[in-house]
């Protein structure tokens, strides 16, 4: 099934429009956290906020998907060359047999949220249409008329391990011939039932999240949009960047709250690193899921120390981002694209010291060194959880 090629990816985010962007603010050391000021949202936090798509919009024939979530994935879109690659891989392959599968949380909820708002005396939601924007399959259908397409098209909402698990599934439509290639990925945006929902369980952090650090407080909850292009690896691929690996598992320990032990974490590390013919010590950096709460920061750090030890040097990227919900793997994914290209791990933001009590090895400063390999895992509520492997293809 693997390793695939990555021919293209783009990735938007509070870090910036684009790859470059990104990169920037990784180099820079430069959050995207800034304090909230969207209405109805919880007071005294810090979300990852994208500006720039609220000044775009879908193009007209496709004006009835017009919502946050889409105008998100539209801007991502337009970046990085990344839809000229896909009209180029759907001229090589034709464009039944290029796939698309997204990952989303919360779509386009917004407008339900709107809908809801200026609702009549009957209660009627009126004024928007539901299956363009709030629906969970929404974002998969605009990226595939969006790009011209006509393979198979799915959407995975496995909440925060969605746009990680597109990779993995997408593979699998490779793998057994049902496409040729796949655009991939994921996208979720602001909301108020978001932020009043991470609110009401009293995970969202003071200030900006500060993963892994001894005195962590929380999450802060970012936007982003995130899409890569899977392709069968063939002849002059070697050292370009691809999927070498991917593992997913469900515990099922809790609704919301990870497994103590980190045994989910485990089996989909361990998934990812068989299906990538790789041993642990192979693994030159680690994205962490690192959403900041004592809890998941906790148990990740016990699942990676099983797994690596104190080996490998690990760190979380949301100090950047705040945690993109459904989009976070498929954002990881391109920053850890971006580690492999540059030789950078990059150390946690926000962190004057680690939990003392960690027992995995955590990155507090950019160091520059060689990344072959890179392993990011993403976690989600009711024990979901996967784990990617991206890096040079041998």
């Amino acid at each position: 099934m693997l390793p695939l090629r990555i021919a293209a990816i783009t990735a938007t985010s509070a870090m910036g429009v684009g790859l470059r962007a990104t990169r920037a603010a990784l180099l820079d050391r430069r959050t995207g956290l800034t304090p909230c000021d969207l209405p109805a949202m919880p007071g005294g936090i810090w979300i990852g906020r994208v500006r720039e798509a609220e000044a775009i919009d879908p193009p007209a024939p496709l004006g009835a998907f017009g919502c946050r979530n889409t105008r998100l994935a539209e801007l991502a879109l337009r970046q990085d060359g990344f839809m000229t690659a896909v009209e180029a891989a759907a001229a090589r392959h034709g464009a039944a047999r290029v796939a698309v599968v997204l990952g989303t949380s919360t779509s386009g909820i917004e407008e339900t949220e709107r809908a809801w708002a200026r609702r009549g005396p009957d209660g009627a939601l009126t004024g928007y249409d539901f299956a363009c924007t709030h629906d969970l399959h929404a974002l998969p259908r605009y990226v595939r008329a969006r790009l011209g397409l006509k393979g198979p098209c799915v959407s995975i909402s496995t909440a925060c391990t969605s746009g990680a698990r597109a990779f993995l599934d997408a593979a699998m439509l490779i793998a057994v011939g049902l496409a040729d290639a796949a655009v991939v990925g994921g996208a979720d945006t602001l909301c108020r039932l978001t932020l009043n929902g991470f609110g009401s369980l009293e995970l969202l952090a003071k200030g900006p999240t500060r993963p892994c650090a001894e005195d962590r407080d929380g999450i802060s909850i970012g936007e982003a949009a995130a899409f890569a292009l899977l392709e069968r690896t063939g002849p002059g691929d070697a050292g370009a960047i691809g999927l070498l690996g991917a593992g997913a598992s469900s515990d099922g320990h809790h609704m919301s709250s990870p497994h103590p032990d980190g045994l989910g974490a485990v089996a989909a590390m361990r998934a990812a690193l068989d299906s990538a013919g790789l041993a642990p010590a192979a693994i030159d950096y680690v994205n962490m899921h690192g959403t900041g709460t004592r809890a998941n920061d906790a148990m990740e750090d016990r699942a990676i120390a099983h797994v690596f030890g104190d080996g490998v040097p690990c760190s979380s990227t949301k100090g950047w981002t705040g945690h993109t919900l459904g989009a976070s793997g498929a954002l990881e994914a391109a920053i850890a694209a971006i580690c492999v290209e540059d030789g950078l791990v990059p150390g946690c933001l926000g962190l004057a010291r680690p939990d003392p009590a960690f027992g995995a090895r955590i990155a507090v400063a950019n160091q520059a060194a060689p990344v072959a390999r890179v392993l990011s895992n993403s976690f989600g509520f009711g024990g979901s959880n996967c784990a990617l492997v991206i890096g040079r293809l041998p």
